[in-house]
């Protein structure tokens, strides 16, 4: 598949949206302070959250967000660390069957925005909402219960995918 050239105004619409979070946690240590902050300020049935989350769905239709597939995950990298914006994170898209993912490293962290397709989706065992791993974490990324789309905010873009 190959990957369709964004919408201008999705795409820019877009990458607002995940800066105005970038831009509330760009000093913040990435722990359970975060995770528990993100759930109260961009709580999963707020505005902010929910236009993320059509921004999401609106880029997957028209076919430049999460274009690429790879066993039964689609994904893809939104925006790189140095773009506008978004205070040195990069932005992935992921939209997961039920599925361990490939195991990888974070070496600055991690911080996942969980959108279920299906109801009682989950996204390593978290329910719709935020998951924070600090720095140095590891995990094999899997969805249960049903389909989701998860997006990363990886400070520095850092992801080491192991063997």
């Amino acid at each position: 598949m190959t990957e369709a050239a964004p919408q201008p105004d999705s795409r820019a619409r877009f990458q607002d949206l995940v800066g105005r979070v970038a831009r509330t946690i760009k000093d913040a240590p990435l722990d359970d302070a975060l995770q528990a902050r993100l759930n109260t300020e961009v709580p999963a049935d707020g505005d902010l959250f929910k236009d993320i989350e059509a921004a999401c769905h609106q880029a997957i239709e028209e076919g430049w967000m999460c274009a690429r597939e790879h066993g039964g995950i689609r994904f893809g990298r939104v925006f790189k660390p140095d773009a506008d914006g978004l205070e040195g994170f990069s932005i992935d898209v992921v939209r997961m069957t039920p599925v361990a993912g490939p195991h990888h490293a974070h070496p600055n962290g991690e911080i996942d925005m969980i959108m279920p397709l299906d109801p009682d989706a989950r996204f390593d065992g978290a329910p719709r909402g935020w998951l924070v791993y600090g720095p140095g974490s590891a995990h094999n990324p899997t969805v249960s219960g049903g389909d989701a789309v998860v997006l990363y905010f990886l400070p520095g873009g850092a992801i080491e995918f192991t063997r």
